[in-house]
């Protein structure tokens, strides 16, 4: 019987191995100079002047609010269509989310329908860039310069990926990655926040060590010193020597890992766009799209089977299909505390109700890509009305 093919799952190798023991036979496994080592390669991977290494995305999103000042009586406006930690974080600030319905190509955040959620609370614009595809950063920034708000970049399942020719990371006032492992490089969990400001590297260097002036390697190593100042209540955000091991090996590996997943996505793009029902995802010319996630949308009101039994089916066929992502009006917290009503964003209502997100990732097989196009399309056949 065919192993379970999960939605993603990350691929480590030897290097990873040899370099997470060297960490442990050192005797400092938490942030020291391996973290260090990661956050400068990192930095020049994606062409920014800084880069700062954290425990989670959604620490990095938080504590870039933070840095930024963002606070009680400020609005950030965002995107409806992604995953919690986006806006649970302005809350975490202080701040209140403002939310955006999504393009209808892309599934990112409609740049056409920011400027009238602006208000003179508004402090920010936080954007996500679903599945990897960039976000329309042009008009975006063109916004922000126009009523002089910061841009931040939930880039979760976007590292390396390119708008315009340029690498997601250095382009708007604060960028944040995720490490998790169903993105496209894994720590086992972790993030990294990368910007060209001084200001904001250091308050973010500070913000995720407890509000320490100097972290623990620089205080327990033998040229450092054993005080410390807290200039400001900080977190425990930080990355570990162990995961940025791991992240060390798997960013060397990222280009490849890329390759892959365009060839699969490609096999996909191939098989699907000759079925009617199915609308394979949209890329952009000016981008590169990192193919974190595949999703596409279908026609079920062409079909006898509803979206979530068709998932149910491909589950009960060793195929780990989703959905991603959950609408935040879905939810009984963003229901009670915003009102938030599906009907008020039809857009990602639509695609909400009939997407399907597919496994791609490296670690998978060709032959893997082949049976999950096979037993899609033959549900498919087996369904239409």
């Amino acid at each position: 019987m065919r192993n379970f093919i999960h939605l993603g799952q990350p691929l480590f190798g030897k290097e990873e191995k040899r370099e997470v023991s060297r960490a442990l036979d050192s005797g400092w496994v938490t942030l020291g100079p391996k973290t260090r080592q990661f956050e400068e390669d990192l930095a020049r991977y994606v062409g920014s002047k800084y880069a700062v290494a954290v425990s989670s995305c959604t620490a990095g999103l938080h504590l870039s609010l933070l840095a930024a000042g963002i606070g009680q009586g400020d609005e950030v406006i965002t995107t409806i269509f992604t995953m919690a930690a986006t806006s649970n974080t302005i809350i975490h600030s202080g701040a209140t989310p403002v939310f955006v319905d999504i393009d209808r190509k892309t599934f990112n955040i409609d740049s056409s329908e920011i400027e009238e959620k602006i208000t003179r609370k508004t402090k920010a614009i936080l954007v996500m860039h679903y599945g990897g595809h960039p976000v329309d950063l042009n008009s975006i920034h063109r916004i922000a310069k126009r009523h002089k708000l910061l841009v931040i970049e939930d880039a979760a399942t976007a590292i390396g990926a390119k708008y315009n020719s340029k690498k997601i990371g250095p382009i708007s006032d604060m960028t944040v990655f995720s490490f998790h492992p169903i993105k496209n490089i894994s720590t086992g969990d972790g993030g990294m926040v990368t910007t060209n400001n001084k200001h904001f590297a250091e308050a973010l260097s500070i913000l995720r060590l407890h509000g320490m002036n100097k972290d623990a390697w620089k205080r327990h190593s033998q040229v450092g010193s054993w005080k410390y100042d807290i200039v400001i209540p900080g977190f425990k955000y930080n990355m570990t020597d162990i995961q940025a091991a791991l992240g060390i090996h798997q960013l060397r590996k990222l280009e490849r890992f890329i390759k892959i997943r365009a060839k699969y996505a490609k096999m996909y793009d191939k098989a699907f766009s000759k079925i009617p029902e199915i609308t394979i995802p949209f890329v952009s010319k000016n981008v590169r799209h990192p193919r974190n996630l595949y999703t596409v949308t279908i026609d079920f009101n062409k079909l006898r089977i509803k979206r979530d039994e068709l998932i149910e089916e491909l589950k009960s066929q060793n195929i780990g299909a989703n959905a991603y992502y959950i609408p935040l009006y879905e939810f009984t917290y963003y229901k009670k505390k915003f009102g938030l009503k599906s009907r008020d964003f039809p857009v990602t209502n639509f695609i909400f109700s009939n997407l399907v997100t597919l496994p791609l990732y490296p670690k998978m097989k060709a032959s893997d890509v082949t049976y999950i196009m096979k037993v899609l399309a033959s549900l498919i056949a087996k369904n239409r009305k």
